[in-house]
């Protein structure tokens, strides 16, 4: 069992989630977060944390949803595609946090990278 970032996340990445997870299960791409399923603890902490409502445990994921479950496996280290970086401390959502919200499952999936996150000092 695990939980799933869903794609509310996508261009938003507010981060609250990150704060209370007690294993570092997050992973961040380019526009949005991913969660090891290998690592989640099936905890629930993160859930009421995110003011999008992205996060969802795969038992509760509506059938139209599946697709971020295995995007999720996929994309966080244990899926093998890519290393993304772990987050563990929360960052100011991205600026297209507001224009992100109105957008439909359709195009949150045809918006989502696939690329991890590089922070440019």
């Amino acid at each position: 069992m695990t939980y799933v970032v869903k794609g509310e996340c996508v261009d938003c990445k507010h981060t609250t989630c990150v704060k209370v997870c007690p294993v570092d299960c997050f992973f961040e791409l380019e526009n949005t977060l991913v969660i090891d399923p290998a690592i989640c603890i099936d905890c629930a902490i993160c859930e009421p944390e995110c003011p999008v409502d992205a996060i969802v445990s795969d038992r509760k994921l509506a059938p139209e949803d599946q697709h971020w479950l295995d995007f999720n496996k996929d994309y966080s280290p244990s899926g093998g595609k890519i290393n993304p970086p772990v987050i563990t401390k929360v960052k100011d959502p991205m600026p297209t946090y507001e224009e992100a919200a109105k957008r439909t499952a359709d195009e949150q999936w045809s918006k989502v990278s696939r690329i991890p996150f590089k922070e440019i000092t």
